[in-house]
């Protein structure tokens, strides 16, 4: 870990810049939002518009790499976030906030790739796996860090746009001046669909799920509190909530997860996160309990990102493991599309109660899924792959480095020439 931290901390610092900036866009926008009259439908597209631009990144940032190089797609999509980030104050409208909300999630999903690249490369077999996870750890205390600056200011004003963009500007200049060389960069070929979900039609039908959790909770909690009538200081407490569940869960569920059958612990939490976030639909609650409800969320969806990458690896050979997280990023991100306007809609019919129906409802489907799918195929006698944590918000590249690193001998010793169990379709 020490080797990581000496090796990578420039770039981990400034991937903790990154995270600062991005974290407080989210919320900041769904405050200002709300002070601008504009509805939670116009949010939601708003909120939704990050995803879309972030899909089209993952697909197309790497074939720009390949023709400049890093470094220039690095620069030009970093000046292009911190543009951004000040354009939002000047023209406060939904639909101009929309096309500015692809271009930057466009922007982030390059950043990151080139960053994570370069992460990749910096590290060795030996300590790839603790390079991810201090990069996963990093992140979390980005976006949690970034809901306390939100009370540096007033949301109606600019200020609370000027910080992230700076901060942005700021965290190239610890990862330029710290990289040597730009890494190689080969694209693996994706598995096609069809193939991923006959060996894993439970962690397919999962990764969509939580893609609408991700962005529920990413881009309308903001939304959620303004329309519940909570103060900034509250939001911002809420937020960072989310996010130290999932920090602190992450590791205890992987752990268990390695050692049972991971459609019971799959089954499990999500029952868990249907049931706690139904809390709030059905009862008036006060602000410690929703903390608590939204912090019980976070601790779920999170680890079940990494539980599910795991067992989908339970059912590949090693050689698809790479090419399977493509389709894997796909899939989450149609989610992730989908979740900010159906969450905007159902908190138009139902109130703001809707923002967590929309959440139980994801996880108590994800669980009603996983109980049948036992009964449709025997549990992997066998798993060859172990639990490794990767942020929801993590790239193609995270995605391929946590495959493959998970393609290692479990807590029970099971070797990598364990055959792989076949479907039971």
């Amino acid at each position: 870990m020490l080797t990581v931290l000496r090796n990578s901390w420039a770039l981990l610092l400034g991937m903790m810049l990154l995270m600062l900036g991005n974290g407080m866009q989210g919320t900041l926008l769904g405050i200002r939002g709300g002070q601008e009259h504009m509805s939670t439908f116009q949010l939601s597209i708003v909120m939704s518009c990050y995803f879309l631009g972030f899909l089209f990144g993952s697909r197309m940032v790497p074939d720009m790499i390949r023709r400049v190089g890093h470094v220039r797609v690095f620069a030009a999509l970093g000046s292009m976030i911190s543009a951004v980030l000040i354009m939002y104050a000047v023209a406060p409208n939904w639909i101009a906030w929309s096309l500015m909300r692809v271009v930057i999630g466009f922007s982030f999903s390059g950043v990151y790739i080139t960053a994570e690249s370069w992460l990749n490369d910096a590290s060795s077999n030996e300590n790839r796996g603790q390079a991810l996870s201090l990069y996963l750890i990093v992140q979390m205390i980005g976006i949690i860090a970034a809901q306390g600056l939100l009370n540096l200011g007033d949301p109606s004003g600019y200020i609370l746009f000027v910080i992230p963009s700076v901060l942005v500007s700021i965290a190239f200049t610890p990862i330029l001046l710290s990289v040597a060389q730009a890494p190689a960069f080969a694209s693996t070929k994706p598995l096609s669909f069809k193939r991923l979900y006959t060996a894993s039609p439970l962690g397919c039908v999962g990764m969509f799920l939580l893609g609408g959790v991700f962005s529920a909770q990413f881009g309308m909690a903001a939304v959620w509190g303004t329309q519940a009538g909570l103060t900034v200081r509250e939001i911002s407490i809420f937020v960072a909530g989310i996010y130290v569940g999932g920090m602190v869960f992450q590791y205890p569920i992987g752990w268990l997860s390695d050692r049972i059958d991971r459609r019971k612990v799959i089954l499990g939490v999500s029952a868990i996160g249907g049931i706690g976030l139904m809390i709030p639909v059905f009862w008036d609650v006060p602000f410690w309990a929703l903390c608590a409800v939204g912090a019980l969320g976070g601790a779920v969806s999170n680890p079940l990102y990494s539980l599910l990458l795991a067992y989908v690896n339970d059912y590949l050979d090693r050689t698809d493991m790479a090419a399977a997280s493509a389709g894997l990023l796909f899939i989450n991100g149609l989610g992730a599309i989908s979740g900010p306007v159906i969450t905007g809609w159902m908190m138009g019919v139902v109130g703001p109660s809707g923002f967590f129906l929309f959440m139980g409802l994801l996880f108590s489907a994800l669980a009603i899924y996983g109980l049948w799918r036992m009964t449709q195929r025997k549990h992997a006698a066998d798993p060859t792959s172990s639990f490794t944590a990767v942020s929801p918000s993590g790239t193609l590249v995270a995605l391929e480095v946590a495959m493959t690193e998970a393609d290692g001998e479990g807590p029970e010793g099971h070797g990598h020439d364990e055959p792989k169990p076949e479907p039971q379709n």
